[in-house]
């Protein structure tokens, strides 16, 4: 189904050729001055050098000739050459009815779907998940959801943090608690134990434990990057311990991530990129492109057009170790094996961009991925506090992320107890769901890039740009549906009419730009375009509501029209909440 704009612009295309002039200035856009007309074309203006007309003269020649189409209800030149449009009723209604019809809401599914991994996520094992990994794991989610809705294969990876000098603490530590497990025995050839020689909250206390000693004692800290070497050089017993901490934080932060309502298609983790490395190393060498800089294994990434350096690509560090950009390297390798992949997007910190820059052209100039694949880098901002400051507890610790979300659960729980028509377990189930649309609208609705303020009040209201509000008036819609079906009314087989106010037209018009704004969310990896979609469309709904009797409406012809609109607006806000993660509770 053609977006509305592309529907109103071949008409306008028409009528310029009809007046002689080429079809390239007819461009349509949204008016910026609705309160003048609802869209508009300035290429009048644009003409004048190829025609050696005046602007107002062009666009009087090809409004004259839109005055006969019944696309346009008005088409108006004004000086010094625009070209001002508003919409025959009749077509919106006819647009809405199309839409409605559609079980994809008119929007078309890629013709050429492309495979896309995106990774996001990025924990370490062993350690909780924090409020740092809120914002990759959030717009990642998002991003892959819109990307599935458009048709394309879509692949999730969590990429565990999972192979550095953490797994060698966390070893260190353990021998030195339990020396008497068979993994540190290297005389042992018998089955390692099914079971992890501990539970996830002793494993979450070693890390920091032994985190802390190797920064006071240099010896520690030498046998924790030896037994790091020898679990990354095939040491059984701590290969063994390595899928038992595997094991264990992957359970744990699946937990975490579902209550996020975030999942991924594959749980990989920089170990699995090991066994690409080797010969990955190898062909750089022969190809020429890696060579030996102060001891350590580099490829030069730099290029003729950069304004500010951009240091060698490290492959390996002197004593032959590798390092975050050798697993990404391989990650590369494995994925483009596995996958051969259209797109990578990365959905990682903005501060970690120079590095990323290094890592996309060392797999260009290295040809690790074909010329066509493209290499994504989505730089997040930071999530601040109040102070303008990274997020923090009261205590000035980084907070758990599952401390974040059952503050918020009991935020939204004591705003909505209150209701006398639930009962506890109600609330709590409704307070869990509009919690969450709290947390992800309140990141989603910021351009990805950009810094903000997690206001945990003002995510919370019920008022204003936030998620309780989105959920808000879907559940208002719902309950009018109901209020419709319980009075033995059905509006099966009815169609919308003609707009019968300004603000029913209001409404059908913001409905009408749902394709065109999923088209472009997903092109330009924005989900905050959504969210401001849909926030256009609560506003111009509780508008129509407001000044419409929609249940008192005598007419049962025209009622059954705005029942028909009411379901068509719901099933728009549920698709677009649900493409950023969230659901709407039936009451709140």
């Amino acid at each position: 189904m053609k977006k509305i704009l592309d529907r109103i612009t071949d008409e306008v295309k028409t009528a310029f050729i009809a007046c002689g002039y080429d079809e390239k200035y007819a461009k349509v856009t949204l008016s910026n001055r609705p309160d003048l007309c609802e869209y508009q074309c300035n290429g009048a203006m644009a003409a004048v050098r190829e025609y050696k007309k005046a602007p107002l003269i062009i666009a009087e020649e090809v409004a004259a000739k839109l005055k006969e189409n019944p696309v346009f209800s008005m088409a108006e030149a004004v000086k010094p050459g625009f070209l001002n449009l508003k919409l025959c009723d009749a077509f919106v209604a006819e647009f809405m009815n199309d839409m409605d019809a559609d079980a994809r809401l008119g929007c078309e599914e890629a013709k050429e779907p492309k495979t896309i991994i995106i990774d996001y996520g990025g924990p370490n094992v062993a350690k909780p998940l924090h409020v740092g990994h809120l914002r990759s794991a959030v717009i990642g989610e998002s991003i892959k959801r819109i990307g599935k809705f458009m048709g394309h294969h879509i692949i999730g990876d969590v990429h565990l943090g999972d192979w550095g000098l953490q797994m060698g603490l966390i070893i260190t530590e353990l021998k030195l608690r339990r020396p008497e497990l068979v993994y540190f025995d290297e005389n042992y050839s018998g089955e390692y134990p099914a079971e992890p020689p501990f539970t996830i909250s002793e494993l979450e206390e070693i890390y920091p434990t032994a985190s802390k000693k190797s920064k006071e004692d240099a010896s520690y800290k030498e046998a924790a990057m030896q037994a790091t070497y020898e679990l990354q050089h095939g040491r059984k017993g701590y290969q063994a311990l390595l899928s038992h901490i595997l094991n264990v934080s992957v359970t744990d932060l699946k937990r975490n991530y579902e209550n996020l309502n975030v999942s991924f298609e594959l749980w990989k983790g920089e170990s699995d990129a090991q066994p690409y490395i080797p010969d990955m190393v190898k062909k750089m060498k022969e190809d020429g492109f890696a060579y030996i800089s102060d001891g350590a294994l580099v490829v030069d990434v730099k290029e003729e057009s950069d304004t500010k350096e951009v240091p060698p690509c490290m492959i390996l560090k002197s004593d032959g170790a590798s390092l975050y950009n050798t697993t990404d390297l391989a990650t590369i390798v494995w994925r483009m094996k596995d996958y051969d992949p259209d797109m990578l997007i990365y959905v990682v910190d903005k501060r970690q961009e120079l590095y990323f820059t290094q890592v996309f052209r060392c797999a260009r100039k290295t040809g690790l991925v074909k010329p066509e694949t493209e290499l994504k880098f989505l730089g997040f901002g930071t999530m601040n506090g109040k102070d303008g400051k990274p997020f923090k507890t009261r205590e000035g610790g980084v907070m758990r992320l599952e401390v974040l979300l059952s503050e918020i659960n009991e935020e939204m729980y004591n705003k909505i107890r209150d209701n006398q028509n639930m009962t506890d377990e109600e609330a709590r189930k409704t307070a869990k769901i509009v919690a969450l649309s709290a947390v992800k609208y309140g990141d989603l609705s910021n351009q990805a890039s950009k810094d903000y303020i997690f206001d945990i009040e003002r995510f919370t209201s019920f008022e204003g740009n936030t998620g309780p509000y989105i959920l808000y008036t879907i559940v208002r819609i719902k309950s009018i549906l109901n209020k419709y079906k319980d009075a033995g009314k059905s509006a099966d087989g009815a169609k919308i009419l003609p707009p019968h106010s300004e603000d029913e037209k209001a409404l059908m018009l913001e409905i009408s730009r749902f394709n065109a704004m999923m088209e472009n969310a997903f092109e330009e990896t924005a989900p905050h375009k959504v969210c401001a979609y849909i926030y256009d469309v609560a506003n111009a709904f509780n508008h129509f509501y407001h000044n419409t009797k929609i249940m008192a409406e005598e007419d049962v012809t025209l009622q059954a029209s705005y029942i028909r609109l009411l379901e068509l607006t719901k099933r728009v806000l549920e698709t677009c909440i649900d493409v950023l993660g969230f659901s709407a509770p039936d009451k709140m």
